[in-house]
């Protein structure tokens, strides 16, 4: 009985390690196929990324140069710089 018991354990092991190899071998090529499609997308995005045109940083130089232009007034109307300081904060 016990070399019988002893046989089946053996036969068990046996199979178990055919079986973990077969699934081992049929599963990689699955991701492998997976990789390559998650990857496809990937890549249109980022071909399609380099097509957009990026959004250009406003010039800090050519807002306080605007500024000072608007700061030449006479002194007769006092007003006019905060007049016109008013509506730009409003734009």
């Amino acid at each position: 009985k016990m070399q019988k018991l002893i046989q089946k354990k053996e036969y068990a092991k046996q199979v178990k390690e055919y079986n973990m190899k077969t699934l081992s071998i049929l599963s990689k090529p699955q991701t492998a196929k997976t990789e390559r499609q998650s990857a496809i997308p990937r890549q249109k995005a980022l071909e399609y990324a380099k097509t957009i045109p990026k959004p250009k940083p406003s010039n800090l130089t050519d807002h306080v140069s605007k500024e000072k232009k608007n700061h030449t007034y006479t002194r007769k109307d006092d007003t006019l710089p905060e007049i016109s300081l008013l509506e730009r904060l409003q734009n």
